[in-house]
């Protein structure tokens, strides 16, 4: 009779065969417990007993492991004993000839002993096991594990799993037992060149449990469900649909054109001044990668006096836009980047759907900006989804002012003082003022104020004893910082610094974030975690002991370490190294800053931040765990909504910007944004209003920082906008300084 509806899966059942509590069904297999038979049992511990046979069909007892038998092996086993923690009902053994080791199943994968998933189910003691080949001639260093990302060391130790199809792919056994369990046998094979058949058998040998099942992603009801929606919402910045982003009315200006490239995108006929014979439209995304990547460049339309008939009328169809560089008058440059960000000057939306495709200004950038790698872009596109999601989150923000008097000299002093005033609040508006500056300009000098002000704060918390490390820092142990609550500050101080425009930290290492959005008890921390020099040193030597004799002799050399740390432990094989330097990495990383760790959280709760980070880990890391991205002419360019109803103007924009990057400029990008801003640096959040830029009859470059929009003189040569641009810029920032 089958019984395998009858079971509720109960965590503090204890499993007959293990005599464990424990419910971890990637490790033990699933936990089920058959009330009618007061049995519980983990699943791979019934697999791999050395003295039950599978004699029913699938749907009888226990996937075909019948009652009878299953109390007959419990019987069996308690009277074995196990040889890794003593107790009783050691249902396993070594199937080696002559070796007598019994256990239970958590143990062995506690000791390093190999299970093997197929045929008769095999299990191997710690000595016993089976090991992959290693080449002498094979180098021993570090190669990036494929399925992590972490960096995983060439030895030849039971965490570390060889390629048998690929020279150069190695894995944590860890990453590949959790993609099997995943792709299940129909998908798992070797990440890098895809074989199947050699990969598998490779790894069940090696232990690794592939299990007879379609791939999780397979089986997820409806999974696939989107694919059979078209797409249909207007992305463009400014959607003039009065019925909003989704409406969408075939055969006629609001119907929605999706992009002939990548169909994930789309636009209102008229939000992007298309007619409705007009068939090929592509996003900004699809062609910015186009442009890069250097296979076609733009061109203005040109408009091919074809014969139609369309209900008796005659029209004119116009072909895809051919792109070609278009050269300035007044600059030898040509441009292949399209700029997203161009408007006609002076029109309102309607007289702007009304302008030809001739009469549309189109700016681009030099070829020198084409060389990014997809990374880099990825960073970029990340950072950008970063940037909306906090602007959610400042949206709490009230006109409400808070003024801080900051001084320059003993930035963090003053900024304490003035977040822990009983009068602050994170959702009031935030002013900056400097009390020890003698001379102060009178004029939008507080936008100034507030960027320099978070930029001097993440400088010296960057610095601080709060952190530790070089580049990628974690959290140190400050006795007196934790009394006086500045882990919780500084976490506070980081969140409302990116609400309120600051600039993003940019020093986190990979192991602090994760600890922050997947809680410390999810991270497996490395030894480029440890900053300091000495542990560092000891958990090298422990790690890189080729002997018994020698790891002993470590061992004892750092016994008052390892006794303060919970790790001084009898150590009677040299594999036991691996899961000592495991413990010692989590305790000097994890476990030793559990308060401030702790206390750092709570702060970053502050508006809202941290949930937001667990929400999106991917797009924050790119602001936590990497250095703001060095301004460049694309940067510059991209950051400006340009007015303009010169195209000679722009491209004088255009050159200036490159001539600024390459270095033949006095000014730098930096003193740009400055002047225009009153920061040095884009700001998480964006810039709000968003940086704007016109082409006005005036003499000389005008950088309104309220509105942050820089005013250009229209000029007829580039060598006068260049001189007029240098001398404006370079007076305005060093008065300012002086």
């Amino acid at each position: 009779m089958s019984k395998t509806n009858n079971f509720d899966v109960q965590s503090t059942k204890i499993c007959v065969l293990c005599g464990r509590t424990d419910d971890c069904p990637e490790k033990y297999g699933e936990k089920r417990t058959y009330v009618e038979y007061s049995l519980t049992v983990h699943y791979y511990c019934l697999l791999m007993s050395s003295g039950i046979w599978q004699r029913g069909e699938e749907d009888e007892g226990v996937n075909g492991f019948l009652i009878k038998d299953i109390r007959k092996e419990v019987k069996r086993a308690a009277k074995l004993k196990c040889n890794i923690c003593k107790k009783k009902g050691a249902s396993i053994g070594c199937v080696t000839p002559k070796c007598k080791r019994s256990y239970h199943f958590p143990c062995g994968l506690q000791r390093e002993c190999i299970f093997q998933f197929m045929e008769d189910f095999r299990s191997y003691c710690w000595e016993h096991r089976p090991v992959q080949e290693f080449m002498d001639k094979e180098p021993r260093g570090a190669s990036q594990c494929t399925i992590c990302l972490d960096l995983v060391e060439h030895l030849p130790v039971y965490t570390v799993l060889k390629s048998p199809c690929c020279k150069n792919a190695w894995f944590h056994r860890e990453c590949l037992q959790y993609q099997a369990l995943s792709a299940g046998i129909f998908f798992f094979r070797c990440t890098v060149c895809n074989n199947k058949d050699k990969f598998q058998k490779e790894m069940l040998r090696m232990g690794i449990h592939i299990p007879e099942k379609d791939a999780s992603w397979e089986l997820e009801e409806n999974a696939y469900q989107d694919l059979l929606h078209c797409y249909q919402h207007c992305d463009v910045k400014k959607c003039l649909c009065k019925k909003g982003r989704d409406y969408n009315e075939p055969d006629s200006k609001w119907e929605i054109k999706r992009c002939q490239y990548c169909g994930s995108r789309g636009t209102h006929l008229a939000c992007s001044s298309m007619k409705s014979w007009e068939q090929n439209w592509e996003c900004m995304e699809c062609r910015s990668i186009f442009a890069k990547s250097g296979k076609y460049s733009k061109q203005k339309k040109r408009a091919l006096a074809t014969s139609e008939k369309t209900n008796g009328t005659t029209c004119l169809l116009e072909e895809p836009p051919l792109k070609s560089p278009r050269q300035s008058s007044g600059s030898p440059r040509s441009f292949l980047l399209q700029s997203p960000k161009i408007m006609c000057q002076n029109l309102s939306p309607c007289s702007h759907l009304e302008q030809p495709a001739s009469n549309r200004v189109t700016m681009s950038l030099s070829p020198v900006m084409s060389k990014r790698n997809w990374s880099l872009r990825h960073l970029k596109q990340q950072r950008k989804e970063v940037s909306n999601i906090l602007k959610e989150l400042k949206i709490q923000v009230k006109t409400k002012a808070t003024r801080l008097n900051i001084n320059a000299e003993n930035c963090w002093s003053s900024a304490l003082k003035g977040f822990r005033q009983r009068i602050f609040s994170p959702t009031n508006t935030i002013e900056v003022n400097f009390s020890n500056c003698k001379n102060r300009l009178k004029t939008n000098t507080s936008a100034v104020s507030k960027h320099h002000f978070f930029q001097l704060l993440m400088l010296h918390l960057q610095n601080s004893s709060l952190f530790e490390g070089s580049f990628g820092k974690n959290l140190s142990f400050d006795f007196q910082a934790v009394k006086e609550n500045l882990y919780f500050e500084a976490g506070k101080m980081i969140a409302v610094s990116l609400v309120h425009g600051g600039p993003p930290p940019g020093f986190f290492s990979k192991t602090l974030f994760n600890c922050l959005v997947y809680g410390p008890e999810n991270v497996k921390p490395v030894l480029e975690d440890v900053a300091d020099v000495d542990v560092a040193q000891t958990i090298k030597m422990i790690k890189y002991a080729n002997s018994l004799s020698s790891l002993q002799s470590t061992l004892q050399d750092c016994c008052e370490f390892l006794t303060a740390a919970g790790c001084l432990r009898p150590v009677t094989a040299l594999c036991d190294k691996n899961m000592l330097v495991n413990d010692i990495l989590i305790y000097h990383v994890i476990k030793r800053i559990a308060l401030p760790l702790e206390s750092f959280r709570q702060g970053l709760k502050t508006l809202g931040v941290l949930e937001k980070m667990q929400k999106h880990p991917h797009v924050f890391s790119s602001i936590f765990c990497h250095k703001p991205e060095i301004l460049s002419a694309e940067t510059v360019c991209d950051l400006f909504t340009i007015h303009s109803s010169s195209d000679e103007g722009a491209d004088f924009w255009m050159g200036y910007l490159q001539d600024v990057e390459s270095g033949d400029s006095l000014v730098t990008l930096e003193d740009i944004l400055l002047f225009v801003t009153g920061s040095y640096y884009i700001p998480s959040v964006g810039f709000d209003p968003e940086p704007t830029l016109k082409f006005l009859h005036i003499r000389y470059p005008i950088g309104n920082r309220l509105l942050n929009c820089l005013e250009l003189p229209i000029t007829k040569t580039y060598q006068q906008f260049k001189n007029k641009m240098e001398l404006t810029i370079r007076n305005t920032l060093r008065v300012e300084r002086e």
